[in-house]
C-alpha cells in the first residue's frame, strides 16, 4: 500500500514548520502562490511567536522514480513513477504540548527526529524521542540548519551524537537546511523506503490458517478508528480528525463513539489539503476527517476511538491528560460569564489537555478553575479566549494541587487557598477538613532535566541551590554537553524558573520535566488581609521557610495598587493567627485648617485632632471595598 503516515518532532524553534513548508513546495500539495511561511500553523497566535500549538495534519501526494528491477531494453535500465500518499503531521515542541504529540505519535508509523545544528539535541528532543520509541515508530535523524554552521566537524559531531539516539548509522542522519531546501528532497526519498506502510486491516485471515485474503464489500472488518484532534464548526458539528484502524466508512454510515457512547450519523468525510477536502470515503490506514453533526463538545474526546459498534474493542492507549498548574478564570464583567461557558467546551476540543471546572469566588463571582499542563498552556489559553471568542478574563495566580492525608485515612485534593483545612473544626461540621485531623500535606514532585553545554554546569548548579530541588545523576551527551536530573516540586519552577535558567546559561540550557509522584512537605496557608479582613484571593498556600518572604512581598505590592481610604489601612500577611509581615498604607489627608487666616495655634492643632480622632474611629469598623482593577494587576503581576 503506497501510504506514508509520519510526524516531524524536535524541540521548540528547531525548524519543524519551516520544513513541512518545503515539503508542501516539493509535493505540489500547495501553490507557490498560496505559499506562506509556517503554512501549516493556522492560528496568527502560532506564527506571532514563531511556535507550534496545534498539531496540523496534511496529505500530500508525490510520484517517486523507481527503478525496474527485471526489465532492461538494450541493456539500459528502466525506470517508472509510482504514486504515493503521504500523510504529515506537524507537532508542537514545547513541554506544555506533550500530549498533543503523543496522540500525534499513536496515528502515525513514523517520525522524523530534527535537531537544529546550531542548538543541537534539546532537553525535548530526548523527551519526544522517548514517546516516538513507546509507540514502536520508525524514526529518521535529520540535522537541520546546516547552512548557518560553517564547521564541518560540529556537523559530523552531531551527526554521531543523533545515530547515536536514534539508533542510526552517522552517515544515514540527513543534514539540510529547511530553508533553502538543501538535501529536503532525500527525506522524502528516505521516508518513502524506510518507513512502514500501515497494516491494511479490511482483510481477514482464512479459518483453514492459510494466507490472508481480501473480502468483498460488505464482508470487511468493523469500522474502527483512532480519534487524535477534533475542533467544532458551527455547520457540521463537531469534526473529528482519525487515523482508520479497520474497515472503511462514509457518508450516512452510523457509528459510535466508545468511551462516551455517543451515536453519530457521519455527515462527511474527507482529508487534509491541508484545508478540509471531502472524499467519498476513508479506508484502512488513512488519515482524514469525519464531520459527525454533534453539538455537544463534550461527547467527542481525543484518543478515544469510533466504531461500527459499541461492543468493539477499543483501541489501546487512550488516557486522559493530568494537568499540573492551576487558575481560575472570571469574565472582567459578570455579564459574560455566559460567553466564558460556551467558548471553553469549544477550546477543549481541539486542546484535549485543557480541564475545567466552575467555582465561585466572593470576591470576583462566578468563573471557572482551568488545569493546564504549564505555563505556556495558561498564557496561550488566555490569548485564545482573548482572540477566537473575544473575552477578556481575570486570572488567578496559577498554582499546584495538593493532597491531604487524613487522620481517618481519606484523601482530599485541594487547588485553592480557599480549600486549606481551618485551624479549628468549626468548619468540620459542614464536611470540611480542619488541621487537627490532617495527617500529612504533600505536593507533587517532577524529575527536572536540564540539558546544558558542559562549560555551564557550575553555573546551573548554584542556580539550583536557590530551590527545594535534590540533585540525582548527571548523564553525558557526546563531549560537550550533560543533562542533570533533579527532583524538584512543581511550584518552584512555575513562574520564573525558566527565565532564571537561560540567564544562567547564556539561552543554551533547555529543561524537560515528568510529575513523579506527590511527597510530604511543610506547608502552609499564607493569609493576606487587608483592614483585618482575609482576602481569599491573594492567599498562598507556601512552604513553611519562605513564608516570610512571600508574605512580605505580597503585602508590599499591594501596598502600591490599592487606594487609599479615609483611615490607615493595615496591609498584613499571617499564618494561622500570628502575622509575620505588615505594611500600612496611610490615610488620604484633608487640610481642615486651610480656612483659617491667623489666631492662636490653638485653633489648628485644636481641628488637627479632631480630625484625627475621627480617622481612628473609621479605622475601627472601616471596610475596603476594593474594585475589579486591583484584583486584575495584582494577578497579572504575579504571572
Amino acid at each position: 500500500m503506497n501510504i506514508r503516515n509520519f510526524v516531524i518532532i524536535a524541540h521548540i524553534d528547531h525548524g519543524k514548520s519551516t520544513l513541512a513548508d518545503r515539503l508542501l513546495e516539493l509535493t505540489g500539495t500547495v501553490a507557490q502562490r498560496k505559499m506562506r511561511e509556517q503554512f501549516l500553523d493556522q492560528m496568527d497566535l502560532e506564527r506571532e511567536r514563531g511556535i507550534t500549538i496545534k498539531m496540523q495534519p496534511v496529505r500530500m501526494q508525490y510520484e517517486l522514480k523507481v527503478k525496474n528491477e527485471k526489465l532492461k531494453i538494450n541493456d539500459s535500465e528502466t525506470f517508472h513513477f509510482e504514486l504515493y500518499t503521504l500523510n504529515l503531521i506537524d507537532t508542537p515542541g514545547h513541554v506544555d504540548f506533550t500530549y498533543e504529540v503523543s496522540r500525534a505519535l499513536a496515528a502515525v508509523e513514523g517520525a522524523i527526529l530534527l535537531v537544529d545544528a546550531t542548538q543541537g539535541i534539546q532537553a525535548q528532543t530526548l523527551a519526544n524521542l522517548e514517546l516516538a520509541k513507546k509507540e514502536n515508530l520508525k524514526i529518521i535523524g535529520v540535522i537541520n540548519k546546516i547552512d548557518l554552521v560553517s564547521d564541518s566537524e560540529k556537523i559530523e559531531s552531531l551527526k554521531i551524537e543523533v545515530a547515536k539516539l536514534t539508533s542510526q548509522e552517522p552517515e544515514e542522519i540527513i543534514p539540510v537546511s529547511a530553508k533553502t531546501g538543501i538535501n529536503v528532497l532525500k527525506i522524502l526519498e528516505k521516508v518513502i523506503d524506510e518507513f512502514p506502510a500501515p497494516a491494511r486491516n479490511d482483510f481477514v485471515v482464512a479459518k483453514s490458517g492459510g494466507p490472508k485474503v481480501n473480502l468483498p464489500a460488505g464482508g470487511e472488518k468493523p469500522f474502527r478508528a483512532l480519534i487524535f484532534d477534533s475542533h467544532f464548526d458551527t455547520y457540521k458539528g463537531v469534526i473529528a480528525y482519525v487515523k482508520v484502524i479497520d474497515g472503511a466508512v462514509r457518508r450516512d454510515t452510523p457509528i459510535t463513539t466508545i468511551a462516551t457512547k455517543a451515536k453519530i450519523q457521519v455527515l462527511e468525510t474527507g482529508i487534509f489539503k491541508p484545508m478540509l477536502s471531502v472524499k467519498d470515503n476513508l479506508k484502512s490506514g488513512e488519515i482524514g476527517y469525519l464531520a459527525t453533526g454533534l453539538k455537544d463538545p463534550s461527547l467527542i474526546k481525543v484518543g478515544d476511538t469510533l466504531a461500527a459498534n459499541s461492543e468493539i474493542k477499543p483501541l489501546p492507549g487512550y488516557f486522559e491528560p493530568k494537568p499540573m498548574v492551576w487558575a481560575s478564570f472570571y469574565p472582567e464583567s459578570a455579564d459574560n460569564f455566559d460567553l466564558l461557558k460556551t467558548a471553553l467546551p469549544k477550546l477543549k476540543l481541539n486542546d484535549a489537555s485543557l480541564h475545567f471546572e466552575p467555582e465561585t469566588q466572593e470576591a470576583l463571582g462566578r468563573g471557572y478553575r482551568l488545569g493546564f499542563l504549564g505555563m505556556l498552556h495558561l498564557d496561550i489559553t488566555v490569548e485564545r479566549l482573548k482572540r477566537e471568542h473575544h473575552l477578556t478574563v481575570v486570572v488567578t495566580t496559577p498554582t499546584v494541587s495538593y493532597r491531604i492525608n487524613n487522620k481517618n485515612g481519606s484523601v482530599v485534593e485541594i487547588f485553592t487557598p480557599a480549600d486549606w483545612p481551618a485551624s479549628n473544626a468549626s468548619r468540620s461540621e459542614a464536611g470540611w477538613p480542619d488541621m487537627s485531623g490532617v495527617l500529612t500535606i504533600e505536593e507533587p514532585w517532577v524529575r527536572l532535566e536540564i540539558l546544558l553545554p558542559t562549560r555551564f554546569m557550575g553555573n546551573i548548579m548554584k542556580l539550583m541551590d536557590n530551590y527545594r530541588g535534590i540533585y540525582q545523576k548527571n548523564d553525558y551527551l557526546g563531549a560537550y554537553h550533560l543533562i542533570l536530573n533533579f527532583d524538584i516540586p512543581l511550584s518552584d519552577i512555575l513562574i520564573d524558573f525558566h527565565d532564571r535558567l537561560k540567564s544562567s546559561s547564556e539561552g543554551y540550557a533547555s529543561m524537560n520535566y515528568q510529575l513523579t509522584g506527590y511527597r510530604p512537605s511543610d506547608l502552609v496557608k499564607l493569609q493576606i488581609l487587608i483592614a483585618d479582613e482575609p482576602v481569599e484571593a491573594f492567599s498562598k498556600i507556601v512552604p513553611r521557610n519562605l513564608a516570610y518572604r512571600e508574605g512580605n512581598a505580597i503585602v508590599k505590592k499591594l501596598k502600591n495598587i490599592v487606594p487609599k481610604q479615609n483611615f490607615a489601612v493595615a496591609l498584613q500577611a499571617a499564618i494561622g493567627g500570628k502575622v509575620i509581615a505588615r505594611e500600612t498604607i496611610s490615610a488620604a489627608r484633608k487640610d481642615v485648617t486651610g480656612y483659617l487666616y491667623g489666631g492662636d495655634i490653638t485653633r489648628k492643632m485644636k481641628l488637627l485632632e479632631k480630625q484625627k480622632k475621627g480617622k481612628k474611629k473609621r479605622a475601627a469598623f472601616g471596610r475596603v471595598e476594593l474594585d475589579s482593577d486591583v484584583y486584575l494587576k495584582m494577578f497579572r503581576d504575579s504571572k
